[in-house]
């Protein structure tokens, strides 16, 4: 049953071939028995899941079943989970178990999905390999001695693994489709806006957006159609009609305008990875598509941009973690002031120490405008340089990742080299558009990524084109044998 699309077990489940309580204590045995190689999930909730499939199959043999009813997914651990502990991958918030579910996390609900777990995450989302996570590091179930990406590495890793058949995952600066390139499987940062951000712990509150994890794109379609739409409790949330996403899947392709900006072709990509691309454009362009140069002059500014505006807003969002009300304190602090320092300095990791104390630098009297200011100025002019190729494209495709997965460890001690791998990913989160992620090709046994980036609002078309090429390709089915063992 695990190696079912969400696609495949909607259409089981209504068929009767199997109840959603079997197919989640499949899925759940499976966690059981095979993450300790990955460590990819933080929380299991088996009795809430067996609870909710029972329900799932009542309302099904009542006929009043949503679009998901019965489909067992996982959710990364930054979305609040009523009664269920949300840790954002924190020592900091290792005890905190939130009385509310996010937006994301209760659509989902109401149409069906059965939570199997919360999923490991680099600690607040602050990595690009699942390395700077309290509980461990995620191994790649292609290699577990390689990273899955990061910050959703756990969610990728979890999907590619066939431990839940799709997960939820955010992305800040490529944090959903990094690791589905390095993963192998499908990963779609939706719009700024199109998904609530209401109850998921905020790291940069302008870049972040939730979207979903799956192995397709139909999947993603499926997922997205749940997760996507206005919520008035989030004032970033965007109010506008949600499409039916599946509806223009199948939608041929012929005269699609396909903008290769020349940036991101040059020094740096990974010679096997350029040709791996270039033979997934290729097919795009056998199936009618045309392929048209176009320039991102700025693009090379986004990484400086981005590390200055996402710590930035870090500084401000996570000084609410202060042991006062939630989440870790210090034991016996002498007082209030040996509080505060001892359970910041205690409760977060490097990485996020880090970014605290460059966001805090460039907010600071005198730095203000010679950085933050000067940031902000340059994410608009990246904005312009996407605006002004809509002009001449429909979409934009490149690569999602310079290389494949990397070693444990390799770029641990260099966060500057460790940034460098959202190289391709940042400017989409800075312009606020969508972007996607879908399989196409392997290297040495490792997958890659193709990236999609849309206009706004535009995810139908990079959900059509992701599908046509799933149709053509047999990328997205590729799998790993050790994870394909029956349990």
């Amino acid at each position: 049953m695990h190696k079912l699309t969400i696609a495949g077990i909607v259409e089981g489940l209504g068929r009767g071939d199997f109840s959603s309580e079997e197919i989640t204590r499949h899925y759940l045995r499976r966690i059981e028995q095979l993450d300790a190689r990955y460590n990819s999930f933080i929380s299991v909730t088996p009795d809430q899941a067996v609870a909710r499939a029972r329900a799932a199959d009542k309302r099904r043999s009542k006929g009043d079943a949503p679009p998901l009813c019965g489909v067992p997914i996982a959710h990364k651990d930054i979305f609040c989970t009523e009664g269920i502990r949300t840790s954002c991958g924190s020592k900091m918030l290792d005890n905190f178990v939130p009385p509310y579910s996010a937006t994301a996390v209760d659509n989902l609900a109401q149409a069906g999905c059965v939570t199997l777990g919360k999923t490991n995450m680099d600690e607040f989302a602050m990595g690009s390999s699942n390395e700077t996570s309290f509980y461990g590091e995620v191994g790649n179930p292609w290699d577990t001695g390689r990273v899955p990406g990061g910050s959703s590495g756990g969610s990728a890793a979890a999907v590619a693994a066939h431990l839940c058949p799709a997960a939820t995952g955010t992305d800040t600066g490529g944090s959903i489709r990094q690791p589905a390139s390095l993963c192998g499987i499908t990963g779609l940062k939706p719009t700024y806006g199109r998904v609530s951000r209401y109850g998921m712990v905020a790291f940069a509150s302008s870049l972040d957006q939730a979207g979903p994890m799956t192995r397709s794109a139909e999947d993603a379609a499926l997922l997205l159609q749940a997760m996507a739409g206005f919520d008035p409790r989030d004032s970033t949330c965007s109010d506008i009609e949600v499409p039916d996403y599946s509806a223009g899947l199948d939608k041929p392709i012929d005269g699609l305008r396909i903008g290769l900006p020349r940036e991101y072709f040059e020094q740096g990509l990974d010679t096997g990875t350029e040709t791996a691309v270039r033979g997934a454009l290729a097919e795009l362009e056998a199936m009618g598509a045309r392929l048209v140069d176009i320039d991102l002059p700025h693009s090379h500014l986004s990484v400086a941009a981005y590390y200055v505006i996402a710590p930035a807003e870090a500084s401000a969002n996570l000084s609410r973690f202060d042991g006062v009300r939630y989440g870790y304190r210090c034991k016996n602090p002498r007082d209030l002031n040996d509080m505060y320092t001892r359970t910041r300095t205690e409760g977060f990791g490097d990485e996020v120490k880090r970014r605290i104390l460059v966001g805090t630098y460039v907010l600071s009297a005198g730095y203000y405008d010679a950085y933050y200011r000067q940031a902000q100025k340059i994410r608009r002019l990246i904005k312009n340089d996407f605006l002004a190729a809509f002009e001449q494209v429909d979409v934009i495709a490149g690569p999602t990742s310079p290389t494949t997965a990397f070693e444990m460890g390799a770029k641990s001690a260099d966060p500057v080299q460790m940034y460098l791998e959202d190289i391709y990913t940042i400017a989409t989160n800075l312009a606020g558009l969508p972007g996607m992620s879908i399989p196409a090709g392997i290297i040495d046994g490792l997958p890659l990524g193709l990236q999609l980036i849309g206009n706004y609002f535009d995810e139908s078309r990079l959900l059509n084109i992701g599908h046509r090429f799933q149709q053509a390709t047999d990328w997205h089915q590729q799998t790993v044998s050790q994870c394909m063992q029956e349990v």
